[in-house]
């Protein structure tokens, strides 16, 4: 099943270019006090909500997703963890490129450990990206992203994909520089997920994905999970080594080599099979999107 959030937090299953507005399914999600208890409550709740979406799926009002503002599927992860340097091919590119490296130590997943992005920094396709710093490059990183669907600490690598949720499309937006990753990878916009998130019923073999991202058309990045360093159930295993991973957290899975700068006015398509396509505009800052 492909679930979105779109509009003003409504709920929809994407059928085609459709979506169904299932959004009276939430009224089922138990009110929640202060403090609210980590993780997002969709997701924490899918397990009992899925049945009760399929059956009211097909009898649900229909819209195009066209017309649509597609949010984030993830509302409020507890936290956005990123896997950098996880494809061997786009640590040759940035060891070749100034422009990438800066000067700075390009060594893979296996010695830079994980690391954080801010939450501020989610929105969905339909937002868009926001170009802050004219004079500064800043890439488009196309990422799987695997959302946690329950509570997990020190997984056993056999039992990981067991904890998933489902998948979507990440975005992962960086500024070129000297500084920290958490920093250069957190300003506001710079993690797109969307445009679905697909259960993880549907692609039982997260590490056979091929992908592609284009910029006006122009084709960039094209790879597949299964050359990824740390591959899926690794990368859970190794997060929840050292983090409480609660539901709707976000795994963002690395990017492979074709990284290249975009400018206000771009607008960039990703594509994840299984998923399917996500497009995504570049704004000047004050420029609604």
């Amino acid at each position: 099943m492909k679930l979105v959030r779109f509009d003003d937090n409504r709920l929809g299953v994407l059928q085609g270019d459709q979506v169904r507005d299932v959004t009276p399914i939430l009224d089922a999600l138990a009110p929640q006090a202060w403090p609210a208890p980590h993780g997002d409550a969709l997701i924490a709740a899918l397990p009992d909500l899925l049945p009760r979406i399929a059956a009211a799926r097909d009898g649900a009002p229909s819209v195009p997703l066209a017309s649509v503002r597609v949010r984030s599927p993830v509302a409020r992860p507890s936290k956005i963890i990123a896997a950098p340097v996880n494809y061997l091919l786009h640590r040759e590119e940035a060891l070749a490129s100034a422009e990438i490296n800066y000067g700075m130590p390009v060594k893979t997943i296996d010695e830079l450990g994980l690391f954080l992005k801010s939450n501020t920094s989610l929105v969905g396709p339909s937002d868009g990206v926001l170009h802050h710093l004219p004079d500064r490059r800043i890439d488009h990183e196309i990422e799987l992203a695997v959302i946690i669907g329950r509570t997990a600490r020190n997984v056993p690598r056999d039992d990981a994909l067991g904890y998933v949720a489902g998948y979507t499309i990440g975005l992962d937006m960086s500024v070129r520089g000297t500084e920290d990753r958490s920093w250069r990878k957190s300003l506001d916009s710079f993690t797109v997920l969307g445009p679905a998130l697909v259960t993880a019923d549907e692609i039982p073999d997260p590490n056979t994905l091929d992908f592609t991202l284009s910029v006006n058309g122009e084709a960039r990045q094209a790879s597949n999970t299964r050359l990824l360093v740390f591959d899926v159930a690794k990368l859970i295993c190794y997060a929840s080594d050292s983090y409480t991973l609660y539901p709707g957290d976000v795994i963002l899975t690395g990017t492979p080599e074709g990284v290249a700068p975009v400018e206000a006015g771009d607008e960039i398509q990703c594509w994840i099979e299984g998923i399917g396509d996500m497009h995504v505009a570049v704004h000047a800052p004050g420029v609604a999107a």
